[in-house]
């Protein structure tokens, strides 16, 4: 066997016009594997896309590439063509047309005619436009970009006997592994077949059809995420050597659970939206998918699912090498319809049910690849995907199946023949992630709720009492960056029988890092990222851009814990997808990340900080709130999630810690084991311990809790001081000194706040924004919906005297909740420079001031006397009492 490698020049046509016929001549040369954007080919895109990247040299339509080759002496020989992930194409043999393929997920393989020796010109005609498909990332210019080119391994294989679509399947319970491939060249024979530590297994193989068993030995290790083990098979056709990789693992569900291998797994996912700026395309090298991977794992990622997208081999050989739970998905996002039906696309449906199964056939061996997804959000028909579905399951049994993820939104639904629901609720009401759009309100507990890690979901997975899962008839939902009108049928109240996997969780926003913009040295410009930074300058508030991207990321990652930490106390949940670790640089722009697109860190929090809440192993702090009154004792529970059976923890150390100095530890025994997470046990540090680090002021403390192996995670907490102060309309009053509250139309003689009127303005959220404002905004004027507050979290200057006994960190902390509870934003010029303002998000760019002084009089937009008992805002009260008496 012989291969050549057909990587390196070749001559190139671009053709707009899409001519079917052969081009005379090619006047331009590139470099494949590659594509004609990154080779700067065609004319320069003067386009700025404010909602997603740039592709700097965007072109549609057909690319004609040329070369030769010389072929030897291949008489008796099979001649195959490769080509491993591109778009669609066309394939001629001097001058003789091959063959025409469509696959947007797997590679392209012709099998030429007889080549004799001598020189052999090939030319390959590859379109991206008019695809048998629509609606994924695989194409979209949110993502990757459409580009147009061949990537990865181009090559012809010439060999006596070449073995195709082979397949491999282990079968655990009769103990052997199922090898199924085609042969060309020899209808009839004996295949060889090596397993690790074996003898040769003779297989017999007739008209073209390798189909057989061998088998396994009993001992051979098996693969899971803790222990990557990956076994290789060899078949030898002749002296035509092929060798390709699998593993033992088995996957299965045990009512809600997921047992990989038998034992409990809880899937801390990500989402794979084909985000690759620096070259505009889906890598195709291990080498570079060790990388991605790799950085996702020390975030405490083990599972990637590919939003309507498959990944290239390398990315499953990687994922198997590293232990990551891989779920790709059809290229599909939008309703499935019946024959007959209106939308119905009968050469669209065929192509993403053979989609499927060549999906299954080329990654297939991978133990790695856990589960196929149908789609995204999709609607229509369910018995087309239950037909998909047992299909697929016929063809390999040794995957998991999910009919999409968040299909029927508010309508959900598990489908008879899926494994996993992949979704955000069970029901209008009954949630299962902690943030939403305000187009598909009800908004989660992170943004409507105060800051406490208790919280669970296990109640809307399993509710006490049933109604049902959403109402029937037309519905407007979200598409994408637009909207569609579906037709959602009423189902009875849903209870799942199967895993329940949180989908698409967390799109916290982060204020723009203005300094990665050189870091796009690619074809897809930041130009989207540029736009915000004019905005910014355009309204005076770019040179406070570095506070606002630290102090929005710290709110953001907060969320994030939260988001986090409740998935990880809900029993009834097998796992979540985040949306994202990293930024989205599409669909308005969606800063969502701890890392950016190119996967580099923020600085906001390290990979070991963020493994505190989002790994196997994680020690889980219980606080109804983060806040407190000082000289109370500090009460708070604590649980373990661990994934691992085999890892016992016989203690929890509890340290309270004012910075670096100890004020008071213990040692608690865990609660007892009920599958992946214990009970939880009650801890008391006494107010005594911590006595003597009272101020006259707020106190920040951090609770930390360690087990034995080094797991560990932190909380901090703020103590607020008992204040005797009288909080009403009229003021605020101590010591028989008031300082009074007055509208903006009264005169503020002597010690006086104006409380500005509410009317016409935005409320002061605690949250940060979801997603982007500039794509929800969009979407909920378009749906008649309310228009999201976007905003970002607050900034605060630490410095200002009215904040002498309250602020100690100049972003946002659970010590306003109840202040911003009573508050409004108030739109103020940017010369203002507001001791408490809320950050805006770049699109609308206003100066939103909270705490301010204009004209020399300082104004307040929070009415404290909503919340006169609150220790915050009574703590508040007395530092502007204190400023201003």
């Amino acid at each position: 066997m012989m291969k050549i490698d057909l990587s390196g020049h070749w001559q190139v046509k671009l053709d707009a016009e899409k001519q079917e016929t052969m081009p005379q001549a090619y006047p331009e040369t590139m470099t494949l594997p590659g594509t004609t954007s990154a080779a700067g080919l065609g004319m320069p895109n003067p386009a700025k896309e404010t909602g997603c990247l740039t592709d700097a040299y965007r072109f549609e339509g057909a690319v004609w590439f040329m070369r030769t080759f010389t072929a030897g002496d291949w008489t008796g020989e099979q001649t195959m063509l490769t080509l491993e992930r591109t778009r669609k194409t066309t394939v001629y043999l001097d001058g003789r047309p091959i063959g025409h393929q469509e696959s947007l997920c797997t590679p392209h393989r012709y099998f030429l005619p007889p080549v004799h020796a001598g020189e052999h010109t090939l030319v390959i005609r590859v379109d991206n436009t008019d695809y048998p498909t629509r609606g994924g990332h695989l194409t979209s210019p949110d993502t990757q970009s459409n580009w147009n080119g061949i990537t990865g391994e181009i090559s012809l294989t010439v060999a006596h006997t070449l073995l195709t679509d082979l397949t491999v399947r282990p079968d655990l319970r009769r103990g052997c592994l199922r090898v199924h491939g085609h042969i060309i060249g020899a209808p009839d024979g004996v295949a060889g077949i090596v397993l690790p530590g074996q003898m040769e297994h003779l297989l017999p193989y007739r008209r073209g059809v390798l189909d057989g068993e061998c088998p396994l030995k009993g001992n051979e290790a098996f693969w899971d995420e803790a222990h990557p083990e990956i076994h290789t098979i060899s078949i030898d056709l002749d002296g035509d050597v092929y060798e390709t990789t699998f593993g033992l693992r088995d996957v299965r569900t045990l009512g809600r659970r997921l047992l990989i291998n038998g034992r409990e797994t809880f899937l801390r996912g990500k989402v794979d939206n084909l985000l690759y700026p620096k070259t505009g395309y889906t890598p195709t090298d291990v080498a570079s998918w060790m990388t991605i991977l790799g950085i996702a794992k020390e975030y405490g990622i083990n599972h990637y699912r590919y939003h309507t997208a498959c990944p290239p081999d390398a990315a499953f050989t990687a994922a198997d090498l590293l232990g990551v739970y891989m779920a790709p998905e059809l290229p599909f996002w939008g309703t499935v319809a019946e024959e007959g039906e209106e939308g119905y696309d009968e050469r669209e449906r065929d192509f993403l049910f053979q989609e499927g199964f060549r999906i299954l056939r080329e990654y297939g061996h991978h133990p790695s690849f856990l589960w196929l997804s149908l789609g995204n959000e999709l609607w229509g028909s369910k018995d087309v995907l239950n037909r998909m579905m047992r299909a697929y399951r016929e063809a390999d049994d040794t995957k998991l199946y999910s009919s999409g993820a968040n299909n029927y939104q508010f309508v959900p639904d598990v489908l008879d023949e899926e494994n996993v629901f992949v979704g955000v609720r069970l029901g209008r009401e009954r949630l299962i992630r902690g943030s939403y759009a305000m187009c598909d309100a009800p908004q989660g507990i992170v943004q409507t709720t105060a800051p406490e890690s208790v919280s669970n979901y296990d109640a809307s997975i399993v509710p006490e009492t049933l109604g049902q899962s959403g109402e029937a008839g037309k519905v407007q939902i979200q598409y994408g960056t637009g909207v569609k009108e579906v037709d959602a049928q009423s189902a009875d109240a849903l209870i799942p029988d199967v895993p329940v996997i949180s989908h698409e969780v967390g799109q916290y926003v982060f204020y723009p890092d203005f300094s990665e913009i050189p870091h796009y040295t690619g074809p897809l410009k930041p130009r989207n990222i540029e736009a915000m930074r004019e905005n910014l300058e355009r309204a005076g508030l770019y040179g406070e851009h570095e506070a606002f991207f630290r102090q929005t990321g710290h709110l953001a990652v907060d969320c994030y814990k939260r988001e986090i930490e409740t998935l990880l106390r809900s029993r009834e949940v097998s796992g979540f997808q985040l949306l994202d670790l990293q930024d989205y640089t599409g669909q308005g722009t969606a800063l969502v990340g701890v890392l950016n697109a190119m996967m580099e860190n923020k600085g906001l929090i390290s990979a070991e900080e963020w493994r505190e809440f989002c790994a196997g192993t994680v020690v889980l702090g219980e606080f109804a709130s983060f806040t407190g009154v000082m000289g109370e004792d500090i009460r708070f529970d604590v649980q373990i999630s661990e994934c691992n059976p085999e890892k016992q923890h016989a203690c929890i150390h509890c340290t309270l810690m004012d910075g670096e100095r100890e004020l008071y530890a213990c040692d608690v025994t865990p609660g007892a084991r009920q599958g992946r997470l214990t009970d939880a046990v009650s801890v008391t540090f006494p107010a005594e311990c911590y006595r003597d680090a009272m101020q006259g002021r707020i106190m920040r403390l951090t609770v930390v809790l360690t087990l034995a192996d080094g797991t560990r995670n932190h909380y901090p907490i703020w103590l607020i001081p008992p204040i005797d102060i009288r909080i009403t309309r009229e003021g605020i009053e101590k010591d028989g000194r008031m300082v009074a509250f007055v509208s903006a139309e009264e005169k503020a003689d002597g010690a006086a706040i104006v409380v500005p009127s509410a009317e016409g303005q935005l409320p002061a959220e605690y949250c940060t924004d979801f997603w982007c404002y500039p794509m929800f905004r969009s979407i909920s004027e378009s749906m008649g919906k309310p228009v999201p507050v976007g905003t970002m979290g607050l900034s605060i200057d630490t410095a200002s005297p009215l904040l002498k006994r309250f602020a100690q960190e100049d972003y946002t902390t659970p010590v306003w909740y109840a202040i911003l509870q009573t508050a409004h934003v108030q739109r103020l010029p940017a010369d203002i420079h507001p001791a408490v303002q809320m950050i805006d998000n770049t699109e609308r760019c206003a100066r939103l001031g909270i705490l301010y002084q204009q004209e020399g009089v300082w104004h307040l937009t929070a009415r404290l006397w909503e919340k006169p008992n609150d220790p915050a805002v009574r703590a508040l009260a007395w530092s502007l009492w204190e400023a201003l008496k």
